[in-house]
């Protein structure tokens, strides 16, 4: 168990000076300060900006290149992708196995000092285990079960009870609400809410980031703060962007105009100038007179020219600060023909499926031109089953499925690069046939551009992972005309969600999405909403909402 900061002192974490650079020479952070402390604190930003590496220098799971990290307090963190040994007993999981082991030797009547050194101040911890089970839903599992195959939204709840019964002074979340169904969703935010201590969240999830005390944006390298939740964090936000961009009107008002005023300069000059040659020549006036008009005219022309340029450069600055102060983040740009797929084809097509882990969906469906289905259950339910098995990847139990078009599956744990290849070498394993030039150009739409293109798989955010991967599977031939996606606004932030959501409206072919983000789902056109519990089944976004609020 993690022991508590002492009486005297005051949980936090943070850094000073702190500097990051990924070993092929990508450098992160230069010089980042930043302090939390207590509260629960919603770290924000851009996909690539930082913030889960942050969270892992933070945490101990990376090395600075430069600067510190300071910490008060034990420190508990859930990382953005969790995994758990399907071998390992739930308690084992929870980290409370062995102060299990020796409660029951004690009660057993073996007294030696070694099991009350295990249990310590641990007595209940049983009884907290299953309490913050339930608390998280998962009240069915009991602590002597083999974890087996638990779903990826049960795999983060298990982590999650496991460092709330560590009880850490300081408690850092990566993208928690990953993989969760809305249910679990509301029982993590309310865990978050009653949180005691220092809390860091990376999320991009709204009613998770309703519940913090202020937000921490992450941008260009340094950290800005805001008080409140991330509702008030946007009305700031839109009233700095307003008046941002007043700012850079006005500059650009300004620069035009010194730019008129030093043009104007220079023929008044040129006009002297003319003039003065002319008297020069005329000797209209003593020669020593002429001369020494012709000096103080040369120096007060060059005092004019310098006074403008001064002039226009300053108004260049300004302008070049009030354009840094204005966001406008780049947008993912898709046109794919090749994935069109005609309305009456058959596209999917599957009889009496019965599925592997203990997930069934009986019956036939079939899926249809380009239709956009919901693939929507609770956590669990088999949904990423299904779509492995529609994918090929495992073999149902029973009855067959069969894809008439290209299809390709982009799946949750985002495993389809090779960690050691590049972005543009792992395009070109799907699209072999293309060329460098074609496969840099179908990058750039995804904004990977000039050395983006050239960077290892394994140095990605979540958030450009998924970018890359999205690239490499809709840049592949065949063009796929049935692409299926599991969880995909997971570690997406929001303006990542929206360039996903245009690409999504440019791909013309059919859509099976996986998700429990159901403002998401509405955003893209879902034509079919389908329910997995037991059976799959036909259902509505207003029935889903329902269901998880029951």
């Amino acid at each position: 168990m993690s022991s508590s900061a002492s009486p005297s002192t005051i949980a936090s974490a943070g850094c000073v000076e702190l500097s990051f650079e990924w070993p092929d020479g990508g450098r992160v952070f230069d010089g980042l300060q930043a302090a939390f402390g207590p509260g629960r604190t919603g770290l924000i930003g851009l996909n690539g900006s930082g913030k889960s590496t942050l969270l892992k220098l933070l945490a101990g799971e990376l090395t600075p290149t430069g600067g510190e990290v300071r910490l008060c307090g034990e420190v508990g963190y859930l990382p953005q992708n969790v995994s758990l040994d399907t071998g390992l007993r739930v308690d084992e999981a929870l980290g409370i196995a062995g102060i299990r082991a020796a409660l029951r030797a004690i009660h057993a009547g073996d007294v030696r000092e070694e099991h009350f050194a295990a249990v310590g101040e641990d007595w209940d911890v049983e009884e907290r285990a299953v309490a913050v089970l339930e608390e998280l839903g998962l009240g069915h599992i009991g602590l002597d079960r083999t974890i087996g195959e638990v779903s990826g939204g049960e795999s983060v709840l298990l982590r999650l009870a496991a460092l709330l019964l560590e009880r850490p002074d300081v408690l850092l979340l990566d993208e928690p609400t990953n993989n969760l169904d809305l249910l679990a969703r509301q029982r993590l935010c309310s865990a978050v809410a009653a949180w005691p201590g220092v809390l860091v969240v990376v999320s991009h999830d709204r009613e998770l980031l309703a519940r913090v005390d202020r937000i921490a944006d992450l941008r260009d390298g340094e950290i800005s703060w805001y008080g409140g939740n991330l509702a008030a964090y946007e009305e700031v936000l839109a009233v700095e962007q307003e008046a941002a961009q007043r700012m850079m009107r006005v500059a650009e008002t300004d620069l035009r105009k010194q730019k008129r005023e030093l043009a104007d300069a220079h023929v008044k000059l040129a006009r002297r100038k003319r003039y003065g040659q002319k008297m020069w020549d005329t000797k209209r006036e003593p020669k020593a007179v002429m001369a020494q008009r012709k000096r103080a005219a040369q120096v007060s022309a060059g005092k004019h020219r310098i006074m403008h340029e001064t002039k226009l450069a300053e108004a260049e600055q300004r302008l070049a600060e009030a354009s840094d102060a204005v966001r406008d983040d780049d947008e993912i740009r898709v046109d794919l023909p090749r994935t069109a797929v005609p309305s009456e084809r058959t596209v999917l097509t599957a009889r009496g499926l019965h599925l592997r882990h203990g997930a069934r969906a009986p019956g036939d469906f079939d899926v249809h031109g380009p239709e956009r289905i919901a693939l929507v259950g609770r956590n669990g339910s088999g949904k990423t089953t299904l779509l492995r098995t529609i994918a090929g990847e495992l073999a149902p139990l029973a009855g067959e499925v069969v894809g008439h078009v290209p299809l390709r599956f982009l799946p949750q744990r985002l495993d389809v690069l090779a960690d050691n290849a590049s972005i543009a070498e792992n395009v070109a394993r799907f699209a072999p046939g293309s060329t460098n030039n074609q496969i840099r150009a179908g990058l750039a739409r995804f904004l990977f551009t000039g050395d983006r293109a050239d960077r290892p798989a394994a140095t990605l955010s979540g958030g450009e992972r998924f970018r890359a991967t999205l690239a490499a599977l809709v840049l592949a031939e065949p063009a796929p005309q049935l692409l299926m996606l599991d969880e995909p606004t997971n570690n997406l932030d929001m303006a990542s969600v929206r360039q996903l959501i245009a690409a999504l409206d440019a791909y013309a072919g059919a859509l099976i999405v996986a998700s429990h983000d159901v403002p998401f789902l509405e955003s893209i056109g879902i034509t079919r909403w389908m329910l997995l519990d037991g059976r799959l089944r036909a259902t509505s976004a207003a029935e889903v909402r329902r269901t998880a609020m029951s």
